[in-house]
């Protein structure tokens, strides 16, 4: 097997500052934020010069990991942030929470706003969809009962 495991989720956003500020509330940490331009880069996205401005933010468990990233050069040519959650490509992310109404809550005070409702899906979980800085689709889910991982 050739795999060894996925290193992170990379989101497009024009105010970094403010999706740092979010998943940071929302229980990640910044790992490293720098920028990155040249030739050299260009080169492995296809885009030629480029100038990107990067943050790294990374889980409480240490596994997972999501890149920002702010194009500086070359500019921004599309924008899904208002796509709907059957829109074709990106679709969200989906983190496990401890207690998902005090985490609505707290993102609430940083703009997150629910796409639906929360939901019990049997005596499993408890779910919903929100978006978050930039509109950035993000899924939340309670575990019921204890042990496991989210969906």
């Amino acid at each position: 097997m050739t795999l060894k495991r996925m290193d992170n989720v990379g989101i497009v956003v024009e105010n970094i500052d403010a999706a740092i500020a979010f998943f940071t509330e929302l229980g990640m940490t910044l790992e490293g934020r720098t920028t990155i331009e040249g030739a050299w880069a260009g080169r492995v996205t296809g885009l030629g010069l480029q100038h990107v401005e990067i943050a790294m933010m990374i889980t409480p468990d240490g596994h997972s990991r999501i890149e920002m990233s702010r194009f500086l050069a070359p500019p921004v040519v599309a924008d899904h942030r208002s796509a709907p959650v059957n829109a074709l490509g990106y679709l969200r992310v989906m983190f496990s929470v401890e207690d998902i109404d005090d985490t609505l809550a707290r993102l609430g005070k940083r703009g997150a706003q629910l796409v639906g409702e929360v939901v019990q899906y049997k005596d499993m979980y408890r779910l919903c969809y929100i978006r978050g800085p930039e509109g950035i689709l993000i899924g939340l889910a309670q575990e019921l009962g204890g042990g496991g991982d989210a969906v």
